[in-house]
């Protein structure tokens, strides 16, 4: 069964202008082409629609995301990652929600909300398994303590360095540029000094670095903090180089 082009814009609430610019860069292609020119879209088409469209939603460009496409081939194995990305997604937000609800009844019934519940969903505490299994528990207990003692302002400095850099690392792999390349290893600089920044930290950071490198790719959690799997590779290969010349 095929779809025609305005049928798909609407479905996926797209323009059909939308979907001929994304014939033109090679990300999705109509399944046929009909007379007058009418474009018509098959079950692939659409599969390929909607990994686009994900890729969007975790704000690749589109010279990355067909570069990502371009990587993956198995659209199953591919929307699998997608789907555990989603699904932590909405877990987070589904905790965010009840804090927000928690601090809205307590406010309209003249109460004053607690600190306990307002801040669940916005916790780091996701990776604490990951963390303790690779590190130990001490890495875990000993960076915890140093996050939850900083104030409100520190975290919020904190994370937009981290939103900052993470920016950075998206640009420079939708660039083009080399793992290897003088601006992908400033990067790679500015990384390492972040972790080290972090109490915690294993004292033998070639590995611990390289080992951070695995982990973006291999989890789609970490992975979307760079654009999905096609970021995380870059910044993986990049840190890799810099660990080994470096570290």
């Amino acid at each position: 069964m095929e779809h025609t082009i305005q049928e798909v814009a609407r479905l996926a609430g797209v323009t059909s202008r939308t979907l001929r610019h994304y014939d033109q860069l090679g990300l999705v292609a109509p399944s046929s082409v009909g007379a007058g020119g009418i474009r018509r879209y098959d079950a692939d088409a659409l599969v390929r629609l909607q990994r686009v469209l994900l890729l969007r939603e975790l704000g690749l460009g589109l010279p990355a995301i067909a570069e990502v496409l371009a990587g993956e081939t198995r659209d199953v194995h591919a929307l699998r990652a997608h789907r555990a990305w989603l699904e932590q997604e909405r877990e987070r937000l589904a905790r965010q929600l009840t804090s927000v609800e928690a601090t809205i009844d307590a406010l309209e019934g003249g109460e004053e909300p607690m600190a306990e519940q307002m801040f669940d969903g916005f916790d780091h505490t996701q990776y604490r398994d990951e963390v303790t299994e690779r590190w130990g528990a001490d890495a875990y207990a000993r960076s915890d303590a140093w996050w939850r003692g900083k104030s409100a302002d520190e975290k919020r400095e904190w994370r937009q360095q981290l939103e900052a850099l993470s920016a950075d690392w998206i640009a420079a792999a939708a660039s083009g540029v080399a793992p290897d390349s003088a601006a992908a290893q400033e990067l790679a600089r500015r990384h390492v000094a972040w972790l080290a920044g972090i109490p915690g930290t294993p004292g033998a950071l070639k590995e611990y670095v390289t080992g951070l490198g695995d982990m973006y790719v291999a989890d789609p959690r970490f992975a979307a903090h760079y654009g999905g799997a096609a970021g995380a590779t870059f910044v993986r290969d990049a840190l890799s180089a810099y660990a080994r010349a470096r570290l």
